[in-house]
């Protein structure tokens, strides 16, 4: 059924037709247009803008229309243009004439406003939850590895001794950004659009404070215009899920790294890995891979919700309708992503001696070997000039600082003195290095101690 056929004397063109249509993507909004008109109808009833017997004639119906799509008794699947025209179409199909009212005061641009709030409100807290889920996992994984030293780098080279639990504990501010950011967005999302009409709002008089309590707003939307030309909060979700990406991106861009033989530090479950059609050794940690190849996806599609904003004049424009896919299957792709990730992570293996035996190597402790100089009386600048020299030395001999005679590091630092003894050797060991960091951030036993109890509290008070 269309719902705007008088004007027009002549026949859609088949294939514009089916260009036009949208029932087979925005279906998945049923539950939210159903429930919205709902809400709608017995307002118009409250108000007396249609009996009451109409009112709970029209509620009746859409409640057994939504029980029937949810149990299978009805397909989403006709010649309507929209969801919002079939279930129009299909109500007034059960309860005759008085279906047709159902559309008083109302239009589908601040309608499907209306339903694209409710959704993306629902699936901010649904992501949430999984987000919460990879939270707790990070953090129980980092409470178990607060001793475990493995390198730190910058430029993809050893750079500095830390723990696992502080790299782990990298991860987990991340996403608990991303979990606020996600709480941040649902609050502008939050707004009651109905009653906005086509632009310029209504001459019926709406109670759209009732409407906004009964579908659980926050508030109602300031302006006609803006409410139905707004899908501001569809680019922020989508630019919150793709920040969500980008880091689960990293986080799988390292252990694909740390899986591999010139890092060894993981295994990956056989349950997110595949093997070579070709070659019988090979174990492919495909999942992480995948994830990070479908980032690019989501950033597709909020470059895709930017530009097709861009230029548009206010209010309602029908290249808006294109909002719905970019939105539907960004949410798809980034829930499959963290659920997947956080299944993969929690079922790893962390091989922790690779982990340590790699953070002695690369020199990782030349910056300590520079602060105890400073200690003694250099200046830093002067003590850095010796550590380097320290450290070209010891490549060109394929030691390790901490190898090195008293002899050895008093004649190539230039150092004529005694200053050099045995609390040099001491203060270079890995976990001397990670224990002294002891400031709030940092990766000492100490610190992470107080990170983790700050984590676990954060968890408790948003699960």
């Amino acid at each position: 059924m269309k719902l705007w056929g008088g004007r027009f004397s002549g026949q859609t063109d088949e294939y514009a037709n089916k260009f036009h249509s949208s029932l087979s993507f925005d279906k998945r909004l049923y539950k939210h247009d159903i429930n919205g008109s709902i809400a709608h109808a017995e307002m118009l009833g409250r108000q007396s803008i249609i009996t009451d017997a109409d009112a709970a004639l029209i509620v009746k119906g859409l409640k057994e229309i939504l029980s029937d799509i949810e149990n299978g008794a009805l397909a989403l699947d006709s010649a309507d243009e929209d969801i919002h025209s079939f279930v129009e179409s299909e109500l007034t199909r059960r309860i005759g004439e008085a279906g047709k009212r159902l559309h008083t005061g109302r239009s589908r641009n601040d309608q499907v406003a209306l339903d694209m709030r409710m959704y993306v409100k629902e699936e901010i807290d649904e992501i949430c939850k999984l987000v919460i889920n990879l939270l707790e996992a990070l953090l129980e994984t980092a409470k178990n590895h607060t001793a475990t030293i493995m390198p730190g780098f910058t430029h993809l080279q050893k750079a500095q001794a830390i723990t696992l639990s502080h790299h782990l504990m990298a991860y987990f501010q991340m996403f608990k950004r991303d979990y606020e950011r996600l709480c941040d967005c649902r609050k502008r999302t939050d707004e009651m659009p109905l009653g906005s009409g086509a632009l310029a709002s209504t001459g019926y008089p709406l109670d759209r404070q009732f409407v906004k309590e009964k579908l659980g707003f926050a508030d109602i939307t300031a302006n006609s215009l803006d409410a139905v030309s707004d899908r501001d909060f569809c680019i922020e979700f989508v630019s919150c899920l793709s920040l969500i990406m980008m880091h689960l991106s990293r986080f799988c861009e390292e252990l694909v790294l740390w899986s591999s033989d010139a890092f060894d530090f993981i295994v990956i479950s056989d349950a997110y890995a595949t093997g070579s059609s070709i070659m019988p050794q090979k174990k492919n940690p495909d999942m992480a891979e995948l994830i990070r190849g479908k980032t690019g996806r989501i950033y597709g599609s909020l470059m895709g919700l930017l530009t097709m904003m861009k230029g548009l004049p206010l209010s309602y424009n029908k290249d808006m309708q294109e909002d719905k896919e970019a939105v539907f299957d960004a949410v798809d792709t980034a829930k499959m992503s963290l659920y997947v990730f956080c299944g993969m992570f929690s079922s790893l293996q962390f091989k922790t001696e690779n982990m340590r035996k790699s953070a002695l190597g690369g020199y990782t402790n030349a910056t300590d070997a520079a602060d105890w100089l400073v200690k003694k009386g250099l200046n830093f600048r002067e003590a850095h000039e010796i550590a380097g020299k320290l450290v070209l030395y010891a490549m060109e001999k394929n030691l390790r600082l901490e190898e090195l005679t008293p002899e050895e590091l008093k004649k190539e630092s230039g150092i004529e003195s005694d200053i050099i003894d045995d609390t040099f050797f001491e203060a270079l060991s890995v976990e001397k290095c990670v224990d002294v960091r002891a400031l709030p951030g940092g990766p000492s036993a100490s610190a992470m101690e107080e990170a983790i109890k700050n984590a676990e509290r954060f968890v408790k008070n948003v699960r």
